[in-house]
C-alpha cells in the first residue's frame, strides 16, 4: 500500500513540475510561440482549419496561455491528478 502512495505522490508532483518545461520544449514559451517549433506547426494547422485564426479556447490557445502565464490552480490540480493516476496505475499493473 505504501508503494502506491509513494508512486502516486511522486508522479503527481513530477507532472506538475515538468509541465512548464515540456510546454517550453515544444515551443509554447513566455515570449510566444517559437518559430519552427511543434507549437508553430499546431498553430498553423489550427489557423488553416479555422479559416485563418486560432479559436479562443482551442488546444493551441490554452497551451499558449499556459506557456506564457504558467498553469492556473485548476490546471495544476488537473495535471497533478493525472500524474498521480498514472503513478497509481503503474504500481497496480
Amino acid at each position: 500500500m505504501a508503494s502506491y502512495i509513494v508512486a502516486t505522490a511522486t508522479l503527481g508532483r513530477g507532472a506538475v513540475v515538468s509541465a512548464p518545461i515540456v510546454l517550453g520544449a515544444v515551443g509554447f514559451t513566455s515570449a510566444g510561440i517559437a518559430a519552427g517549433s511543434y507549437a508553430a506547426s499546431m498553430m498553423s494547422a489550427a489557423a488553416v482549419a479555422n479559416g485563418g485564426g486560432v479559436a479562443a479556447g482551442s488546444l493551441v490557445a490554452v497551451l499558449q496561455s499556459a506557456g506564457m502565464a504558467g498553469l492556473s490552480g485548476a490546471a495544476t490540480a488537473a495535471v497533478g491528478s493525472v500524474g498521480g493516476a498514472v503513478g497509481f496505475l503503474a504500481t497496480v499493473i
